[in-house]
């Protein structure tokens, strides 16, 4: 079997699902053996589990399973309706059933005064599920990674654990250890003389426990990978009203073909991409053009699906269905982004490179030097075993997801999601900051800001009451911001929208006139006030206002100025992001002197407007091409893609789905003051976890040599190794007492 998407380049794209990797250093290894296949490049992404090939010629699939499969993993091709594994849901469960049995182990291990007749058989009972069931994935990982000559962490947690659990089972049969009425002493220093007769199912529980636990939080922050995509093609509408000889039906999006016609309504989605053949209307497309102006369209003009038809009935013909859409182009946008970010490898993977080895073989030179010392069989063997479970990586694998789980807590409480530790370390680096305009440092909904009137005498703000009257009748936004603004009730008859151009009406017996300079009967030789009127009109669409002038009975009274105005926070936003170091650059779908008048308002000082979706990503690979590590703040369907791209994508929480799943962080409220408290947090997590993995690492070269020579026996080493574990939590929790500013 062979794959024939073809990309333009006349290259093979082939995409994987991969099952059974358990770290970074897994996908590393399967891309590894991907890319030693003749003409092949392949990109492997642990956190979507997923490989994607790119091969100069067509390539039996079989092939290439067969070389995952041969790295010791589980591969095919993508099948929608496979079930997905709920990982974190089975490391849950083993987390649970780890932690009920090994709280009890541990306590009748370190309390002597606890330990009553029999107690050791309890707790080798307990021990068993724990090393048998619970402690399985790291057993599994171990020997599929010996089959192939590696080691990672789980080698050395499946060798401390099985070393403990087995020689606890020997002194449990052929030493005095498994008498009834044997007790367990609490002592730091082997005696050279014994040891034959210790258990040490504490450890063995403990360390499964401990590093069960950081897997789980791990699960859960990587199980949100792929959600981007599935909000994209989620956003659009799921039924289309299909009309054939006159006759409306009602049909799944998916039965559309181009050609088709379809009724739009005031207020529903429009199906898919299309041209309208029939009737006029506002279409709102902010979600993804940006454009915070609804677009007027009429016959002729091409509407974009997922938009939403603001007021007039709307016949739309067909035109791109289904991939072919806008909307699915995005998505792509945004699936081809992600692919791209495979998650940093952890630290921790890193060192056991070096590090796993090297403890298995101090250890076996630990048994072996001993017993050339004269010591006996039990003291080597407990001070090889002590080596082993002190160098357990319980405190270098709760580094990363403690701090995280802290972390993100921390955010929570302060409105802001943090989806991984790999997103932690691209906040370092941020040098500029993209912000989006409409939603992100606007409101994202028209307002009335200005109003210039001409009164006649004991009439005051008489023409402002009738134009708002006369707007309440339309569905218009601009309409509704100056309804709502003046809050009129008086009569409306004879009401007319023209499209494009405003609205006429009749308001208790005044004929009134609202929208352009065409409408009201201004041109550009004006005399006298109706010349005053218009030079407003025109200085307030300078100023990036959306003005409308209106006329009493055939007379200009006064303009009302629309905009999407700014949040009242959104200039200390920017101030902060500069003190963080950042340089902030305004990009935006809006039109340019709106956008250079946002700007000026909030102080950013470079801006890029009137840019389309595929533009704004673009954008921000332009900028990353000249050396800038690019964090990006939106809101929208048009800023998923940008994004995904960017090497920190923060999404206001006020937006779309497809921008939150899209985004790395995510502000769950419209204050743009969270952007650069969300970057400080994210920086100071990161903080925390490298120290976290210093100490943790500094423990483990400490603590070695000591189990070697005999200091240690195994029964303090897993305590020691608990208690290196306590001192990660511990600083991890100081990130609770983070504050946000202002």
């Amino acid at each position: 079997m062979t794959i024939s998407d073809t990309t333009s380049t006349g290259h093979t794209t082939i995409e994987l699902d991969i099952d059974g990797m358990t770290c970074a250093s897994c996908a590393a290894r399967i891309e590894k053996k991907l890319n030693k296949v003749d003409g092949v490049t392949a990109s492997v992404n642990y956190a979507t589990e997923k490989a994607k090939v790119l091969a100069e010629a067509p390539i039996p699939v079989g092939d290439l399973i067969a070389v995952v499969e041969n790295a010791g993993y589980h591969a095919a091709l993508p099948d929608p309706a496979r079930p997905e594994v709920d990982h974190a849901a089975e490391l849950r469960s083993r987390v649970i059933v780890s932690a009920v049995l090994a709280v009890p182990v541990i306590a009748l291990a370190m309390v002597p005064a606890w330990q009553f007749p029999g107690w050791q058989w309890l707790s080798l009972l307990l021990t068993v599920p724990v090393y048998g069931w619970a402690a399985l994935p790291f057993h599994r990982s171990a020997l599929v990674n010996a089959r192939h000559g590696a080691t990672t962490m789980d080698t050395l947690i499946s060798l401390g654990t099985t070393a403990a659990f087995g020689w606890s089972l020997y002194a449990l049969l052929f030493t005095h250890a498994g008498m009834i009425g044997f007790t367990h002493g609490f002592e730091f220093v082997l005696d050279r003389g014994s040891g034959g007769d210790s258990i040490y199912f504490e450890a063995v529980v403990a360390i499964v426990t401990f590093l069960l636990l950081g897997r789980w939080f791990e699960a859960r922050s990587k199980q949100r990978a792929g959600e981007a995509v599935r909000a994209l093609l989620t956003l659009g509408a799921t039924e289309a009203t299909l009309l054939r000889g006159g006759v409306e039906t009602r049909v799944p999006v998916d039965f559309l073909k181009p050609g088709d016609v379809f009724v739009v309504r005031p207020g529903e989605k429009i199906a898919t991409d299309g041209e309208v053949v029939e009737g006029s209307s506002a279409v709102d497309a902010s979600m993804v053009t940006g454009e915070s102006v609804p677009v007027d369209v009429t016959v002729g003009d091409a509407v974009t699906g997922a938009t939403v038809n603001a007021n007039g009935r709307l016949l739309v013909k067909a035109t791109r269905v289904g991939a072919d859409t806008q909307l699915a182009h995005i998505a792509r946008l945004v699936e081809l982004a992600q692919t791209g970010k495979a998650n940093v490898q952890r630290l921790a993977d890193r060192i056991s490179a070096v590090f796993v080895p090297v403890v298995i073989g101090l250890s076996g030179l630990t048994l072996l030097g001993w017993l050339l010392a004269g010591a006996g069989f039990g003291f080597a063997a407990s001070a090889a075993v002590a080596v082993l479970i002190i160098a357990c990586p319980c405190a270098l694998g709760l580094a990363t997801p403690t701090a995280l789980l802290v972390g993100t807590g921390r955010g929570a409480q302060l409105g802001i999601v943090i989806k991984g530790p790999e997103i932690l370390e691209r906040t370092r680096d941020v040098d500029t900051v993209v912000l989006d305009k409409t939603g992100t440092v606007t409101t994202g909904t028209m307002t009335v800001v200005d109003t210039v009137g001409r009164a006649e005498p004991g009439e005051g703000q008489e023409w402002l009451r009738l134009a708002g009257a006369a707007e309440s009748a339309s569905e218009h936004p601009i309409a509704r911001a100056i309804a709502a603004h003046v809050g009129s009730d008086a009569a409306v008859t004879d009401f007319e929208n023209l499209p494009g151009r405003g609205v006429r009406a009749t308001v208790e017996g005044h004929e009134v006139l609202v929208g352009t300079p065409a409408l009201v009967g201004l041109d550009v030789d004006a005399p006298g006030p109706a010349q005053a009127a218009l030079d407003a009109f025109v200085g307030a669409q300078a100023q990036g206002r959306t003005a409308v002038l209106v006329a009493i009975d055939g007379e200009v009274r006064g303009l009302v100025a629309v905009a999407d105005a700014v949040k009242d926070t959104s200039a200390d936003a920017v101030a902060g992001l500069k003190q963080l170091g950042l340089t902030p650059v305004l990009l935006t779908g809006d039109a340019r002197r709106v956008a250079d008048a946002v700007a000026a308002e909030v102080g950013i000082e470079r801006v890029i407007a009137e840019v389309l979706p595929a533009d704004k990503l673009a954008e921000i690979r332009r900028l990353q091409s000249q050396g800038h590590r690019v964090a990006m703040v939106g809101d929208g369907v048009n800023d998923s893609a940008a994004l995904a791209q960017a090497d920190l994508g923060i999404a206001m929480g006020t937006g779309t789905d497809a921008a939150i799943a899209a985004s790395d962080l995510t502000v769950m409220q419209g204050d743009l003051r969270l952007a650069g408290t969300a970057i400080r947090l994210s920086r100071a997590t990161l903080a925390t976890i490298k120290g976290n993995l210093f100490w943790a690492f500094a423990y483990n070269v400490a603590a070695i040599p000591l189990a070697a020579l005999g200091f240690l026996n195994p029964m303090i080493a897993g305590a020691a190794m608990a208690l290196s574990s306590v001192f990660v939590v511990l600083n991890s929790l100081r990130l609770r007492r983070f504050a946000r500013r202002g």
